[in-house]
C-alpha cells in the first residue's frame, strides 16, 4: 500500500526524531579476571533485548541443554564460539558483536580474562571508547582486574563501568557490594579515572542488566544497558591543529601527485598552508578529493587525497600538518605492555609501527617497570610477558611523534619482532626526546647495531704484490657468508671517496676499500679516512694473501661488542 504524502512526511519526522535521540555509536569492551562472567553478561544483553534471530535463539537453547548450567540457558555460548572455549568455559579469542537498540548502536569486544591471553584483551582495548570491567562479588578486585584496568587506561579509554557480578551468589549483600566499591574507589584513585560508575549485576539471572532488579533495592543507579545507551563519550577537548599521516602517494599519471590518508585532527581547506614532516617543507593545498569528488574543506575522520601546489619530499609515514605541534625525533620514552613469551631486554631491536611509519628501532633502555597491583615504579633489567614498563626507544631514522595525551595517532606504537613478524609489545609515547646532533650520531650507531657489527673501512692496496682484486672479492664473499654486511668499493680518481665512505659507514656498512696502484691521490685518501676508519696496518708473517686469516682479522675488528654504542648487545 502506497503511503500518502502526509504519511510520508510523518514517517520522515518520526525517523528524524529517532535519529536525534540516538547517541551515536558506542564501542566498548568487556574485561576482567577469568570466569568473572564477561561473555555471559553480553549474551544476556543480546537475549533480553530480543536482538537474536529465531534460529540463534533456538540454537542457544539446544546447546544449553548439554552445557554446564543443568539445562538453564548459558548466555556465554553466544560469544564463546571456539570448541576450546566451550570445553574449558573460558574466553580465548576476542569476539566482536554488533547490535542496536532504540537509542544507540553498539560494537562490543568480548575479551579473554585469562592472563595467558592478555595480548588479545589489549587488542580489544585499542579500539574501544568505554570499558566494562567485571568483578566477581565473591573475590573482589584481583590482580588481573587491576592489570586490565591499567591496560585500558594505557590505551586511552576514558570511561569505565565496574560491573560487580554474581551478586546472586552473595545473596545480593549490600555490605559486600560496599566492600568492593571501596576497593574500586582505591583503584580509580590510583589510575586517576575521572569517569566511572559501579553497577551490581548478576549476568546469569539478569539483575540490573537490561532492567532494574528488585533484588537490589539499595542500588539507586540505572541498569547497565540504560547507562550504556545514554553515556556521553564525546571528547570535551579536541586535538590541536590539523594533521594527517600519509598512507599512500597516489600517482595515476605524470600530471597528478596526491597524498592519501585519514584526517586525524582539525580541518583543512583548499588554499591553506601546510608543513610536510619530517622534511619541514611548506606548501599550499591545491585540491582536496574524497573518492573522485572534489571538496573545499575536509574535517577529522574523513579519508582524503590532498594535492599540493608544489613538489615536496613526502612518502608513506610522513605527516601533513598545520599548527598541530608534532615533533620530529629519533628517540622517545614510551609505556609498553610486553606481550611476547621471550623477555624484553635492553638492546633488542624491532620494527616500530608509529602512525603510518614502520621504522627499525631499539629499546635502548628499560627505565623502570610498573607494578600492576600498586602502580609502584621498580628498577628493571628485563620485562616478562604481560608486564608494563617505561622504556626509551631509539629509531634508526627521524620520525614524527607526539605524546599520546596530545595526539593519539602519533602517540601510539607497537613493536614487531623482526624474525617472526609477531607483535611483541604495544604502548604509548609519554615523552618525545629533543632531536639534536647526539641523537643523529646515536641513530647512525644503531644502524650498525641492528646489523650486529661495527662499521669500519678496511683499505686494500693493490700495489702490494700479495693483494689482488680477486683476493679482496674472496674476502668479501666469506665475510658476507658469515653474516657481515659489506661493500667492495674501488674508487676512481675523480670520485669523492671520503663522502662515499662516510655515508656507507653511517649506514653501518663494512667498506672494503680497494686502492688501485694507479690511483694518484691514494695517500691523500688514506690520510682523510684515518680519523674514522679501522685499518689492517701490519700483516703477520704468513698472513699476506691468505683469505681465511684476513677474514678472521676483519671479523675481529668489526665485531659488535657489549655497549660499544651505548646500548646492550642482545641481538
Amino acid at each position: 500500500m502506497l503511503l500518502t504524502m502526509r504519511q510520508q512526511a510523518a514517517w520522515k519526522e518520526e525517523r528524524r526524531r529517532v535519529i536525534s535521540r540516538m547517541k551515536g555509536l558506542l564501542k566498548f569492551i568487556t574485561c576482567g579476571s577469568v570466569d568473572d562472567g564477561k561473555s555471559t553478561l553480553i549474551g544476556h544483553i543480546l537475549y533480553d533485548s530480543k536482538l537474536l534471530y529465531a534460529d540463534q535463539e533456538k540454537s542457544l537453547e539446544l546447546d544449553s541443554k548439554v552445557g554446564s548450567r543443568e539445562g538453564k540457558i548459558d548466555y556465554s555460548l553466544l560469544l564463546d564460539g571456539l570448541m576450546a572455549e566451550r570445553e574449558q568455559g573460558i574466553t580465548i579469542d576476542v569476539a566482536y558483536r554488533y547490535f542496536t537498540t532504540d537509542n544507540r548502536s553498539f560494537i562490543v569486544a568480548d575479551t579473554p580474562g585469562h592472563e595467558e591471553y592478555t595480548r588479545n584483551m589489549a587488542v580489544g582495548a585499542s579500539f574501544a571508547d568505554l570499558s566494562v570491567i567485571l568483578i566477581d562479588a565473591k573475590q573482589g578486585v584481583l590482580v588481573q582486574t587491576r592489570r586490565h584496568a591499567r591496560i585500558c587506561e594505557l590505551m586511552g579509554i576514558k570511561y569505565f563501568v565496574f560491573a560487580v557480578n554474581k551478586m546472586d551468589l552473595v545473596d545480593y549483600s549490600e555490605d559486600r557490594f560496599k566492600e568492593i566499591e571501596a576497593q574500586i574507589a582505591e583503584l580509580a584513585k590510583e589510575l586517576e579515572l575521572a569517569n566511572y560508575v559501579i553497577v551490581p549485576v548478576s549476568a546469569t539471572e539478569g539483575d540490573n542488566i537490561t532492567t532494574k532488579s528488585e533484588n537490589t533495592p539499595w542500588y539507586t543507579g540505572v541498569p547497565l544497558l540504560e547507562y550504556l545507551e545514554n553515556v556521553d563519550i564525546e571528547e570535551k577537548t579536541t586535538e590541536k591543529g590539523f594533521y594527517m599521516p600519509v598512507q599512500r602517494v597516489s600517482r595515476p599519471n605524470h600530471t597528478f601527485r596526491g597524498f592519501q590518508g585519514q584526517v586525524e585532527a582539525g580541518t583543512i581547506s583548499v588554499g591553506d598552508e601546510i608543513t610536510t614532516l619530517p622534511s619541514n617543507e611548506k606548501a599550499h593545498v591545491k585540491s582536496l578529493l574524497v573518492g573522485d569528488k572534489k571538496a573545499e574543506t575536509i574535517e577529522k575522520g574523513q579519508p582524503v587525497t590532498i594535492q599540493l601546489d608544489r613538489e615536496v619530499d613526502v612518502s608513506r609515514g610522513c605527516v601533513l600538518s598545520a599548527g598541530a605541534g608534532e615533533k620530529v625525533t629519533s628517540s622517545v620514552e614510551a609505556t609498553l605492555l610486553w606481550m611476547d613469551d621471550d623477555k624484553l631486554e635492553s638492546g633488542k631491536n624491532y620494527f616500530v609501527k608509529l602512525g603510518t611509519r614502520l621504522v627499525p628501532g631499539i629499546v635502548s633502555k628499560i627505565l623502570y617497570s610498573i607494578d600492576v597491583n600498586t602502580g609502584e615504579q621498580k628498577p628493571a633489567d628485563s620485562l616478562g610477558k604481560n608486564e608494563i614498563a617505561e622504556c626509551e626507544i631509539t629509531f634508526v631514522d627521524r620520525v614524527v611523534a607526539d605524546e599520546f595525551s596530545k595526539h593519539k595517532t602519533l602517540g601510539e606504537l607497537i613493536l614487531i619482532d623482526r624474525v617472526t613478524n609477531m607483535t611483541s609489545a604495544c604502548g604509548v609515547v609519554t615523552e618525545v626526546k629533543e632531536d639534536g646532533q647526539e641523537a643523529g650520531k646515536k641513530a647512525d650507531q644503531l644502524r650498525a647495531v641492528i646489523k650486529g657489527q661495527r662499521a669500519a673501512t678496511i683499505p686494500f692496496d693493490l700495489s702490494d704484490e700479495n693483494i689482488t682484486r680477486s683476493f679482496v672479492e674472496q674476502v668479501e664473499k666469506e665475510l658476507t657468508l658469515g653474516g657481515r654486511h659489506t661493500y667492495l668499493y674501488a674508487p676512481k680518481d675523480d670520485e669523492p671517496v671520503g663522502l662515499v665512505v662516510r655515508h656507507l659507514n653511517r649506514a653501518g656498512i663494512i667498506v672494503l676499500l680497494v686502492l688501485n696502484k694507479d690511483l694518484k691521490n691514494k695517500e691523500e685518501i688514506k690520510g682523510s679516512l684515518a680519523k674514522y676508519s679501522k685499518y689492517i696496518k701490519h700483516w703477520e708473517e704468513g698472513e699476506k694473501g691468505d683469505v681465511d686469516s684476513t677474514v678472521q682479522t676483519v671479523r675481529k675488528i668489526t665485531e659488535y661488542a657489549e655497549d660499544v654504542y651505548g646500548v646492550a648487545s642482545h641481538i
